[in-house]
């Protein structure tokens, strides 16, 4: 096939959502603080996906967006199994760093299953929301849409994570609104981001309809 069919620009965009949806989960089991918040680190990570499924739900549709999201939660699922299985598997008899290897990569059960629910319940809401407001608004106002899609479903990420991950072991109020916050401070920050993404993308689209053309 041609190197035309596969651009850059957009395997970049599809290549952060991945690794940013697959590593998050890792991450989670570490509870940082940001700006005096205590947050999963897997926020830092995971936010990256937001910006990524707005950039796709704006130059390809809500359906692209959509199956996107299915992919990643597919991928997350493989990853998961793949790490449980690299700690179940019988180490060589000279490795000696099997708790330390639990310890970093295996997430108990409740954060898996908190991952995969907050994952797939968010992301929806985020392109369904995105999706609604750029046709009340014909396509105009970018940056609103990607806030506002953002804010709401990462309002929804983080509660159902947090809740099913921790309820009853930490505070989840205080890490609840902590990391709303945070993420909300990151989606504001990554609008130029993705106002960059969405133009990378438009001109590659001209680009291959051009040639398609000549």
């Amino acid at each position: 096939m041609s190197t035309r069919e596969y651009p850059l620009p957009r395997m970049i965009v599809f290549s952060l959502f991945f690794s940013g949806m697959a590593i998050a989960a890792v991450l989670a089991a570490k509870i940082i603080n940001i700006a005096g918040f205590a947050v999963p680190a897997g926020v830092l990570a995971y936010a990256i996906t937001f910006a990524c499924t707005d950039i796709i739900g704006e130059v390809y549709g809500e359906k692209v967006a959509r199956k996107m999201v299915l992919a990643g939660f597919v991928a997350m699922i493989s990853v998961t199994l793949l790490i449980q299985l690299a700690i179940v598997w019988p180490a060589a008899y000279f490795w000696q760093g099997q708790e330390v290897f639990e310890q970093v990569l295996g997430s108990s059960p409740r954060i898996i299953i908190a991952s995969m629910a907050a994952y797939i319940s968010s992301q929806y809401l985020d392109i369904t929301i995105f999706s609604r407001l750029k046709k009340a608004t014909n396509g105009k106002h970018l940056w609103l849409r990607n806030n506002a899609s953002t804010f709401s479903s990462q309002l929804i990420d983080s509660a159902v994570f947090v809740t099913v991950a921790f309820y009853g072991v930490f505070p989840i109020g205080e890490m609840i609104i902590g990391q709303w916050i945070v993420k909300m401070l990151i989606a504001a920050i990554d609008t130029p981001v993705v106002y960059m993404g969405v133009s990378m993308l438009k001109k590659q689209l001209v680009s291959e309809a051009q040639t398609a053309y000549a």
